[in-house]
């Protein structure tokens, strides 16, 4: 059975990506390439291997064409002392490490602000994880009041 192989160049047109960053998924080993002479060449069955895990970042008109809704927000939380303010930082922390990929990229960064007993928490990411964040946020918020 002929084996069909594809260059650098050939590759960069299918896909429409630029060159230099095929050979970068080359040098990390993203894709599986031969040296021949001066040049790449990449098998059909790694060329779909790869495309297949999606290991490669697609270009800017088709991330375009998703539709995705992204939100930000900084939240205030005051708290009763530090020991309170780490329980809220971990369990937040904890969410976003254990949530569905589904959910798509999620940033959380959080700051103690001792002097005003507060917790700031800046979120960004998909709607659906900034409500499930939000819910999360409110509960604390709530048992910290009943407290």
């Amino acid at each position: 059975m002929k084996q069909t192989y594809y260059t650098v160049d050939q590759i960069s047109k299918m896909l429409n990506i630029h060159p230099k960053t095929i050979q970068r998924y080359i040098r990390e080993g993203k894709l599986r390439a031969a040296k021949i002479g001066k040049g790449w060449r990449v098998t059909g069955h790694d060329l779909s291997t790869f495309i297949e895990t999606d290991s490669y970042e697609k270009p800017a008109s088709e991330k375009q064409s998703e539709r995705s809704i992204f939100a930000s927000s900084v939240i205030d939380i005051f708290v009763d002392g530090k020991e309170d303010a780490i329980r809220i930082m971990n369990t937040l922390t904890a969410s976003l490490n254990v949530k569905p990929s589904e959910y798509g990229q999620s940033s959380m960064h959080s700051q103690y602000i001792e002097r005003e007993n507060m917790v700031r928490i800046t979120l960004w990411g998909g709607i659906r994880f900034m409500a499930i964040m939000m819910d999360t946020i409110a509960a604390l918020a709530k048992i910290n009041n009943e407290e």
